[in-house]
């Protein structure tokens, strides 16, 4: 894989490119498109390597594997447009939710080496959760070099396309949930005396082992709950678990293709 090309230059750019380059693994040739210029200033401010299109997706495309990193709605115009400067032998990955790799195929003109992903953002350290689906038509050598591009960003596991959706929910948007929370917590332990360090390394350590007990302990979850005596927000938890069910399953039926 000498050259990537990454057609929008949003937050997913962002994260993958800084996730790649703190890994020392951006491709020899990184080109980025994008209408928005302070968007490609930006990129290039940190990766100083990268060359910038301005409006000028063609030039993205006509690389050996193509990110798509745009919204749902952008996709058929940006296909459009970008279908008669694929190359051949190139690899066309998809970040999108929503938009399957038979619409997608139809709307290249029937090119066939794609492949889906779902990234999220702790990719950017290296510790990402990047679940994958690939069409039937992408052989494997070209599967192996899509892996080779997202191993150094965490676990890239191979799933079935209809799950990429649910991942959408759980492991894109998951960390949304959480991270207002441990902010706010964080905020309050050093104001209580802790320094940043020593409050970070606590938070760190209780969110690993909370999900390690939820995974190796056995017990149920209300066991599992009953293990701390004390639940200062427990009042409030109906309200926030109906906020749970309220609104992602509305989510993901909104991006099931």
């Amino acid at each position: 894989m000498e050259s990537l090309g990454f057609i929008g230059g949003g937050r997913a750019a962002r994260i993958v490119m800084g996730g790649l380059s703190r890994a020392g693994r951006l491709p020899k040739r990184v080109v980025v498109s994008d209408p928005n210029q302070s968007s490609l200033e930006v990129l290039k401010a940190g990766h100083p390597m990268i060359e910038v299109a301005v409006a000028d997706n063609a030039r993205a495309a006509a690389q050996g594997i193509v990110v798509l990193g745009v919204h749902p709605p952008a996709m058929a115009a940006v296909a459009e447009e970008i279908r008669a400067v694929l190359a051949s032998d190139a690899i066309v990955l998809s970040l999108a939710p929503k938009v399957t790799m038979a619409r997608l195929a139809a709307m290249l003109g029937g090119f066939g080496r794609l492949g889906r992903v779902i990234p999220n953002a702790p990719s950017i350290v290296g510790a990402g959760f990047n679940p994958v689906a690939f069409a039937p038509t992408l052989d494997g050598t070209a599967r192996s070099e899509v892996l080779d591009l997202l191993r150094p960003l965490g676990d890239c596991p191979q799933v079935a396309e209809a799950d990429l959706e649910p991942y959408a929910v759980l492991t894109a948007m998951g960390p949304t949930y959480l991270w207002f929370q441990l902010y706010e917590l964080l905020a309050i332990a050093e104001s209580s005396g802790l320094s940043h360090d020593a409050a970070m390394r606590g938070l760190e350590r209780m969110v690993t082992g909370s999900l390690a007990t939820m995974s190796r302990s056995g017990l149920t979850p209300a066991e599992v709950m009953d293990l701390v005596a004390v639940r200062p927000l427990g009042d409030d938890e109906p309200a926030i678990t109906a906020l749970y069910r309220e609104k992602l399953p509305a989510l993901l039926a909104r991006l099931r293709p």
